[in-house]
């Protein structure tokens, strides 16, 4: 029984390690664009975020690039978000604003609204990004726009999030974040692209147009940006850029019941992925979890623990260069001394939130 323990150990151990072979491949690339200055339409879809937009619309009206308008689309607010959003209007002819009223059909629906702003849009090319998102440098615009090209509509950028140096739930946000965008970034290379963030995404209003808009899953509450992405990214379509100039950072949640029902809005929708997407990840995600579960039992029978160290040893090894040098790109470094304890965490947090969500659905986007 101990040595058909060890041989699953090793089956498991090997196919996680060759994911992160493949992970290497965004891990080890470099940046390119084609340098190109389309006029951009920036949009914002925000419910109830007035503090936010005081406090991140002027770090967008600070962009440093030629030509771009910000649409900010009000969807459905009952705070003072629509009064934030026409301030800006009046101040600054670059802001436009798109106020959606409830609509019984269209009932808490976030791609409804994004519809909405897009038909508001003048410029074929859209940035998408939060209302509580501040984009790193001053350069963000320019960093995402550069890449379009004749045959790349679509522009996946990173997502971040603010950092609180004391919070531990703060690292496993970001920790999370990190390796999500890995996997998105490494898929795109592949030539698979599977999702992207909404708060930092970017394609052509033909590409919107060309996949009838949000069509084929309004009616899912949830994947305005990865479901998007899923059903018209392509190797041929699709960039990617990791500078740290077209990173955007976000507000996290700061309670853990909050996050866990983000995150299960989150990967409700990875249940409409592609055959292909869902059959890797679902791999990766069982190849974690076993190797982990296994390591345990071998641990606790003691048997060929020499064997099962440098398994251990190995395995560590290839994680550690794959996370570090993606997070040197994407400005995440000091999470590196904490992967073992966050990866441990999130893998059993995602069971638990995999087991909540079939027995329950989650709710609205706000």
């Amino acid at each position: 029984m101990a040595i058909l323990l060890l041989g699953f150990f090793i089956l498991i151990t090997l196919i996680n390690i060759l994911f992160y072979i493949g992970y290497f491949s965004f891990a080890s690339a470099k940046e390119s664009n084609s340098n190109s200055i389309p006029p951009v339409s920036v949009i914002i879809c925000a419910k109830n975020e007035a503090e936010n937009l005081k406090d991140f619309i002027p770090y967008l009206l600070e962009q440093n690039y030629p030509d771009f308008e910000i649409i900010l689309v009000n969807d459905a607010s009952t705070d003072e978000t629509l009064e934030v959003m026409e301030h800006f209007e009046k101040s600054n002819p670059r802001v436009r604003v798109v106020d959606v009223k409830n609509n019984e059909a269209f009932w808490g629906k976030k791609k409804y609204a994004l519809t909405l702003g897009i038909k508001k849009a003048k410029n074929p090319t859209l940035l998408f990004t939060d209302a509580d998102c501040r984009p790193e440098s001053n350069m963000w615009i320019a960093e995402m726009a550069s890449n379009f090209s004749h045959e790349k509509t679509i522009v996946l950028g990173y997502g971040g999030y603010l950092k609180n140096k004391g919070s531990f739930l703060n690292k496993l946000i970001r920790y999370e974040t990190l390796l999500t965008a890995i996997q998105y970034f490494s898929f795109a290379k592949w030539g698979i692209p599977y999702m992207g963030v909404g708060r930092n995404l970017a394609y052509t209003s033909q590409e919107f147009y060309n996949q009838n808009g949000f069509a084929t899953h309004l009616h899912i509450r949830s994947g305005d940006d990865d479901l998007f992405v899923n059903q018209a990214g392509t190797n041929e379509n699709t960039a990617i850029t990791f500078n740290k100039a077209s990173i955007t950072r976000s507000i996290p949640k700061t309670n853990f019941s909050s996050w866990i029902h983000q995150k299960r809005r989150h990967i409700s929708t990875a249940k409409f992925y592609k055959k292909q997407h869902k059959f890797l990840l679902a791999s990766f995600y069982i190849s974690q979890l076993g190797f982990w579960i296994l390591l345990i039992a071998l641990l606790l029978v003691n048997v060929h623990w020499p064997i099962i160290l440098g398994i251990l040893i190995l395995r560590l090894l290839i994680q550690y260069i794959v996370y570090y040098k993606s997070a040197k790109k994407l400005d995440e470094l000091d999470l590196l001394w904490l992967i073992p304890f966050l990866e441990l965490f999130l893998i059993f947090t995602q069971l638990s939130i995999f087991s909540l969500n079939v027995f329950s659905k989650p709710t609205n986007w706000k």
